[in-house]
């Protein structure tokens, strides 16, 4: 008797444990013969991955602008000749996207920020004197015009970090985190806003 309810035994939990690796295999994802394109869900998100920048076609070097599109820094590639010094980059930032960067729905949140704004480079800190734009403009995206310039200023590898100036002393910006900053930021101060594409 109990040889017989042993057995009964063993045959049930050989049954069960089929039954499970039937549904476990059933429930995999099927196989397919060709990688795809995965679209990520729509929606902001926060990215702790560092951004990859797209790239043209032309050139032999890169320059790295950070725009806006819906609320969110991104990362633009231009191919260039050759290399731009500090405030060559800045000027170009400045001018905002090409018409086939605004057709791919980029802006700029610097237009209307700031009347001008230079920057020089001393210890690896590149310090960004800004003037406020002397019209109110109306707009409300202050936050994304300074992550711009940080997140495309410390892109470059002679930059580790941004300081913002203004009549000569550090300026009180704001990080992503919604605090105020005088002290040099860099893109992590920015990273939950960058969206890389």
């Amino acid at each position: 008797m109990t040889r017989a309810v042993t057995a009964r035994a063993l045959t049930a939990r050989a049954v069960a444990v089929a039954a499970v690796l039937t549904l476990v295999a059933a429930c995999g994802v099927p196989a397919e013969d060709l990688p795809r394109t995965v679209t990520p869900p729509p929606g902001p998100f926060p990215y702790s991955a560092t951004a990859a920048p797209t790239a043209a076609e032309t050139g032999a070097a890169t320059e790295v602008l950070y725009f806006s599109r819906d609320d969110r820094l991104v990362p633009v590639i231009r191919r260039i000749d050759q290399a731009p010094a500090l405030d060559a980059q800045l000027r170009d930032l400045l001018a905002g996207p090409t018409p086939a960067e605004r057709d791919d729905g980029v802006t700029s949140a610097l237009p209307g920020a700031f009347s001008s704004a230079v920057v020089e480079l001393a210890d690896g800190v590149a310090r960004v004197t800004v003037a406020a734009a002397a019209v109110d403009t109306g707009r409300s995206d202050g936050l994304l015009a300074y992550g711009q310039i940080v997140c495309t200023l410390n892109a470059r590898t002679d930059v580790t970090a941004v300081l913002f100036l203004e009549g000569g002393a550090p300026l009180s910006v704001p990080r992503a985190d919604g605090s105020l900053s005088s002290e040099p930021l860099t893109a992590a101060d920015y990273a939950v806003l960058i969206n890389p594409r």
